[in-house]
């Protein structure tokens, strides 16, 4: 049926019948209603992806943005010690050729 969406579990569920050897890609087929190109190209997206499949590769997981986060806070930091260094040490060789 075309425009129907499909659950993550249950496309994991379908492919992971066909690879166990429970069923048949023709038996799902028929059981669901789903063409059998489906059913591969679900499989092949498994094959490649792994537990990443059917995600849309948007959502990131919360350590990683806890990651980022801390990454960013970091590199603040390190901007902010420069300018300080940079000024310091403009100071330094102001006094140094006065002396």
């Amino acid at each position: 049926m075309p425009g129907r969406n499909h659950s993550r579990e249950f496309k994991f569920q379908v492919v992971n019948q066909v690879n166990s050897g429970q069923q048949t890609t023709a038996q799902l087929s028929r059981e669901h209603g789903l063409v059998p190109s489906l059913i591969h190209r679900w499989r092949k997206e498994v094959e490649a992806r792994g537990e990443a499949a059917f995600t849309d590769g948007a959502t990131t997981d919360r350590s990683t943005e806890l990651r980022i986060a801390e990454l960013e806070r970091y590199c603040g930091q390190l901007a902010l010690e420069n300018t300080i260094l940079k000024k310091s040490l403009a100071t330094y060789r102001l006094n140094k050729g006065t002396k």
